[in-house]
This record gives structure tokens, sequence and C-alpha cells, in this order.
């Protein structure tokens, strides 16, 4: 009997500012069908729409250009396509960009698709959506900056189907980055929602790169992990069942086991029987991990039911300035002498009518936790640390200033003083039916379908 058809795919970043060495080897030596580089968050894509803002040919990730450079010409070889939500706010933009680099790298050929529809603005604005903390974007105004709705697998399968070599989209839900190329190489149908949830698990699995590799995992002496300086990422190899293992490339650093697995498996998820998505809503309470080699392991047991139909929405908007100020105490005494200064500076704010939202801690005792919950002796350099909003630039300004202020005014010692502003991005979150959100794919350049 012949052996079932294998689909190598592997991430290569799971955000905006990740390491490009381990997609570069794995572009190298992986022998990939797809390689994925996830690469936006809710802030970094209200970040992508003050970029565009500023300049309209901007938007897309920052990093864009070095990952297409690190990776193109071995993806080429290697018959590697990619897929990335890298066009972040300006899919078109980013798609040109990677065309130009392309042809000055000898790929002129290349053909890129984009996915766009995920900017919802204009119709959240007209419906005066209500978003989870109460406000309606009429409330807002002008202080919106951006809405973008988590788009499927679906737009990608087909920009796939149409021959793109890469697929750029903006905001999408991470799995499907993963889900698409399943979707599209073994044709699985968009109402077989036991393959669409195992599909989805595979690509939350690999959404953070490192982390199923024991980043985010390491805990020294509890959970230790080898050579994480060589972190690799890690790939999967999938079969038209859904039947996925999991491993990473030889000679690079980390480790998969079960424990990796399972951390993943829960990370970011609320209910574990019913994790919306666009294109399903996957239930991973009966998923089991088995080791089945050195840093690699098969997860089974997801399955899925129908997609409700409704989209998220991330929403930004402007919510005023934000000051900070530090500064450093060390020594006999440097706890008591932080608590003295914080002592100084909550008087010194309070006359400030218009702040809003301060804290007050000390690093390395209490800034996390609070504290109730500070244990053992106490530490022998602490830092000072006072943040507040306020709704100008001046006013927020006056938190850096009284903390540095201390150095003169304050307790003995202060040293390492720090003050900042900048403006203040709030995030929330809305719904709105899927077909109030079409996608669209543009593709530019060579098409083979």
């Amino acid at each position: 009997m012949s052996q079932p058809r294998v689909l190598r795919m592997a991430a290569g970043a799971g955000y905006s500012g990740d390491r490009i060495e381990p997609a570069a080897d794995l572009a190298q030596r992986g022998r990939l069908d797809y390689l994925v580089f996830e690469c936006l968050a809710e802030r970094t894509i209200a970040d992508a729409q003050l970029r565009r803002w500023a300049d309209p040919s901007g938007g897309y990730d920052p990093f864009l250009d070095a990952r297409i450079t690190a990776v193109l010409d071995a993806c080429r070889r290697n018959g590697t396509r990619i897929i990335s939500n890298m066009g972040a706010a300006n899919a078109p933009a980013a798609a040109q960009r990677v065309r130009k680099i392309a042809a000055e790298m000898g790929h002129a050929d290349l053909c890129v698709a984009t996915v766009t529809g995920d900017d919802v603005l204009d119709i959240c604005r007209k419906q005066d959506v209500t978003l989870d903390n109460g406000l309606t974007f009429r409330a807002l105004g002008a202080r919106v900056i951006s809405a973008n709705a988590y788009l499927g697998a679906a737009p990608i399968a087909a920009a796939l189907a149409q021959g793109a070599d890469i697929v750029l989209t903006g905001r999408v839900s991470d799995p499907a980055l993963f889900l698409a190329p399943l979707i599209h190489e073994f044709g699985w149908s968009m109402t077989d929602w036991d393959l669409l949830g195992k599909g989805v698990l595979i690509g939350h699995l690999l959404e953070c790169a490192g982390q199923l590799c024991g980043g985010y995992f390491a805990d020294p002496g509890y959970k230790d992990v080898p050579d994480m300086a060589r972190l690799g990422f890690p790939l999967a190899e999938v079969t038209a069942d859904g039947l996925a293992e999991f491993s990473k490339l030889a000679g690079t650093g980390g480790r998969i086991n079960s424990a990796t697995a399972k951390e993943q498996v829960l990370y970011e998820i609320h209910d574990p029987a019913r994790y919306l998505q666009p294109d399903v809503v996957a239930d991973f309470s009966k998923v089991t991990v088995l080791e089945t080699g050195q840093d690699r392991v098969r997860v089974t047991g997801a399955s899925g039911t129908a997609r409700t139909g409704m989209l998220k929405v991330s929403v930004s908007y402007h919510d005023g300035f934000i000051g900070d100020g530090q500064i450093s105490y060390a020594g006999p005494g440097a706890v008591e002498r932080g608590r003295l200064a914080l002592e100084i500076l909550r008087e010194r704010l309070a006359a400030i009518d218009a702040m809003q939202d301060a804290r007050f801690d000390l690093i390395g005792l209490d800034a996390l936790h609070g504290t109730n919950l500070s244990r053992g002796t106490l530490p022998y350099e602490v830092r000072v640390r006072v943040t507040a909003r306020a709704p100008s630039a001046d006013i927020a300004a006056r938190v850096g200033h009284e903390v540095e202020a201390l150095y003169t005014n304050g307790p003995a010692g202060g040293g390492g003083a720090v003050k900042t502003v900048r403006p203040g991005v709030a995030l929330a979150s809305a719904f709105i039916h899927e077909s109030q959100a079409p996608a669209r794919v543009v593709m530019l350049g060579r098409a083979s379908a």
C-alpha cells in the first residue's frame, strides 16, 4: 500500500519582533511545503494603522523586508510557499514591496496574493457597534484608530488555489494561516467541522513558534530546556485525515515534549471545548498528546462544530497620554527609601486632578502581584515606577518630572532616573456578522492555476 501524503509546514514567526534565524534555517533544511509567519496582535495592528496614517505607503510589518530577504531564495529553491499576516494594515503595499524585493533577488515571476476585507471601521461606525467595554463608536468619535475583523482561512485557501507563491493578509485568525494550506492541499470541505477543528488545533500549536519548543515554558530546576539561545521553531507533518506530528530541526535548541505541547494547547484558550474561530468552533477538550520520539509529539483528539457566523473585531482608539517615571534605590534600606519615594510621589501627583489610573510600584517587590504576595527577605535593590494617564502630553509629563526631582528632593541614593510620555492606545473587542466583512483576494504576477 502507498504511504499517505504528508504535508510539511512550519512556523517562521510567532510575533512581529520574533527572531529571523530559525525561519531561515527551516527554509533551508526543513523540506517544507509551507512556511508561515504569524506576526500580528491586537496592539500591532493598531500600531500598523497609525503608521499607515503617517505614511499611506506604509502600515505593513516593519520586518517584512528582512524576513522575505532571509528566506525567499531557499523557499523558491525548495518549492516552499509562504503565508503571512505581515500585510497588517496595508497588505497591497506589502505585496508590492515583496514583488520588488523578489525582482531584485532574481524572482521576477513570483506570484503574490493579498487577502483584504478585514478593515471594517466604516461598517462599525455606520452601525454604531457597541464594544465589550460598553462604549460605542459614536461615543468614541474621532478617537477610533482601527477596527479589524478576524477573517478565516477560506480566502487564503482561494489564493493558494489561484497559484500564489506568497499570500499576505491583514487581520485573520492566527490558526487560519495554517488551516488554509490544509484546506487547499487536502480538499477539506468548509463544513467538515471535525477536520476544521483538527486544523485549528494544528495552527494553534504552531502559531506561537518558539513556544512549542520550550520558549515561554522554561523554568530552571522545574522545567529545564536545553540550548535556548539557539531555540528552534516547530514544524508539523500532517496527513489528509488531520493527524499531525510536531518536531523541530536536528541540531536546534529547545525541546518539544508532552509538557510543552500541553501548555501550548491551553495557551490563550478561554474554553477548551468551545474555541471560537471564524471557520469553526473547535473542541480541544479531548485532545491527547503522545511523545513519539526525541523532540517529537503526536497530538490527536480535536474536533469541531459549526461556526457561529460572527467575527471578532479588534478595535483600538486614542486614550489620552501615558506618563512614566522610574528611579532606582540600592543598598541597606533600599525598600524603605523606595516606599518613601512613592509616598512623596503620591502626595505630589494627587494635586493634579486630571491624572487617572495612576500606579505606584516597587519593581522587585510588589510591581506584579501586590504587597500581600511578597515573600522572603527584602531585596537589596528596587526600582520605583510611577505611571498615570492624562488627557494631554504636558500633564502626563508631570509624572516623569516629579520622579526625576527625587534626585535632590527625595530619599538618599536615587539613581538611573528615566521619564517618558507616549500616546495611550486602548484596545477593545466587538462582534459583527461574517457577511459584513467579505474578503477580497488580489493576485499580483504569474498565476499557475
